[in-house]
């Protein structure tokens, strides 16, 4: 059975970022472990939690607490990463969770020649997100989220869905949703 991480960057009760990725989590099906980042509460990496991590990995140490969101990251068969879009990109919780997930000996590694490799399980991630204006040409939340993935991580399926304009007035919104459901519905 495929083994879905699902990593929830959703902080309103009534998030159409959420709404939407749960009705993609329910078309992929599989067994689907949901990483709320809101209640995990990571921390970005500073002196001291840089110098332990770097120590760990050196030591290659890779069961370690600290390394564990790299771990559950690269175990993965596909990641569902639920986003709102938020001043052009994510929430800084996300950042912070990808920060905890980028460990050179857990999800990728050098090569002789400097090359990243992977050392993901992951084949896919999906990146669900909503915005209250338009995304236009300007998401860097996905894009930061596809470089990442692609460059250092290997995977080379990573797509988004997103549903826009949520917040203009006069948009029919529930039509905005279902055509985005609808994209989803096609594609799974």
């Amino acid at each position: 059975m495929e083994k879905i991480l699902f990593v929830n960057a959703c902080v309103r009760q009534e998030s159409r970022t959420k709404l939407l990725a749960q009705h993609l989590l329910q078309k992929l099906g599989g067994e689907a472990e949901e990483l709320n980042l809101e209640k995990e509460n990571i921390q970005p990496l500073n002196a001291k939690t840089l110098q332990e991590r770097d120590a760990l990995l050196k030591a290659k140490d890779y069961s370690a607490g600290v390394l564990r969101y790299a771990r559950q990251f690269a175990a993965a068969d596909t990641v569902v990463i639920a986003a709102p879009y938020w001043d052009l990109s994510f929430p800084a919780m996300v950042k912070n969770y990808f920060e905890a997930v980028t460990a050179q000996g857990v999800t990728f590694y050098y090569n002789e020649e400097g090359i990243p490799q992977s050392l993901c399980r992951t084949k896919k991630v999906i990146y669900v997100t909503t915005a209250g204006g338009p995304i236009a040409a300007f998401n860097f939340g996905f894009d930061y989220v596809k470089g990442l993935c692609q460059v250092l991580f290997g995977i080379e399926d990573v797509s988004c869905y997103k549903a826009e304009m949520l917040d203009v007035i006069g948009m029919d919104v529930e039509g905005i949703l279902q055509k985005t459901m609808e994209e989803i519905d096609r594609n799974f």
